[in-house]
């Protein structure tokens, strides 16, 4: 079954409210809670896959065959973390149709030199900016359905002042992106201020717990000129907080005995998530086939 258009949404003007995914159980959770996008964050999944910081350590080898296993299992569409594209212009050709076959429905590029690290910690550094529009027009030509979204973003706003960020987004619309990120404007002031830079331009705001940007309400993100909000750190956060309850628990009482009830998706619950009664229908069939034989 096809996945909605994110591209209609976009053109319909409605604002878009993204959880961050980064492995099986966080997809397949959000993916039926009714949300019209989800976001593949690059953070969470490295450091599900790999164990290590989101600094540019992970390859289009590693993400690639993860976001897209993401995409099979979701109905609903997948923006996915793709760092800087993984190198140079040829690089990012081949990470575009990659992801793009892979099934998600957009792909990030940012403009951070390689190695990249996560938006929200420091010792960042961009690209020119001449080389990032190279790669957005590259990436548009590489993509073969228009309907494939290109988010462009900048993490200029750290090192070299807000202003030099809102130029370098104007030169990524012009470039092609379908949607701009300004990465970690540090006040309010600041949001509507990229708001007011472009009031006929799909905006993303990154709503990081604990990170740079204020976290403002989806009506009030939307009034200020935003078509879309991800809560990228919301789903690994709360998952890392819940692991270290539980375990804590465990090391104090020496079995899970007497863990509160809402600590625990349990048994059942994670059984029929992750399609066991599928599985189980699938074996009494066929041992009945295999008896009648």
């Amino acid at each position: 079954m096809p996945k909605p258009s994110l591209k209609a949404a976009f053109d319909a003007k409605k604002f878009i409210v993204a959880p961050g995914i980064f492995e099986g159980i966080s997809t397949l959770i959000a993916d039926g809670m009714g949300f019209d996008c989800l976001y593949a964050t690059g953070f969470g999944t490295v450091a599900s896959h790999l164990g290590v910081a989101d600094a540019g350590i992970a390859t289009y080898t590693d993400m690639v065959g993860r976001v897209g296993r993401f995409a099979q299992m979701a109905k609903t569409p997948v923006i996915a973390d793709a760092d800087t594209g993984y190198g140079g212009l040829l690089n990012v050709r081949h990470t575009v149709m990659g992801y793009e076959a892979a099934g998600v429905s957009g792909i990030q590029l940012e403009d951070q030199e390689v190695p990249k690290k996560c938006g929200h910690t420091p010792g960042r550094r961009v690209i020119p900016a001449e080389e990032m529009v190279l790669k957005i027009r590259v990436a548009k030509e590489a993509r073969r359905d228009p309907n494939f979204l290109i988010v462009a973003r900048t993490d200029a706003r750290t090192g070299l002042g807000l202003e030099e960020a809102i130029r370098r987004g104007h030169m990524f619309d012009e470039a092609g992106a379908d949607i701009v990120f300004i990465e970690s404007p540090e006040s309010e002031a600041e949001m509507v201020a990229i708001g007011r830079a472009f009031p006929n331009k799909p905006l993303l705001a990154n709503m990081v717990e604990g990170g740079r940007t204020p976290i403002l309400p989806a009506a009030r993100l939307q009034e200020i000129g935003y078509a879309i909000a991800i809560y990228p750190a919301l789903g690994f956060l709360a998952a890392a907080a819940a692991y270290e309850r539980a375990f804590s628990h465990l090391k104090a009482m020496g079995d899970s005995n007497a863990l509160p009830a809402q600590e625990s998706y349990g048994f059942g619950r994670i059984c029929e998530l992750m399609g066991f009664p599928e599985v189980w229908d699938f074996d009494k069939r066929w041992a009945q086939k295999d008896a009648a034989e």
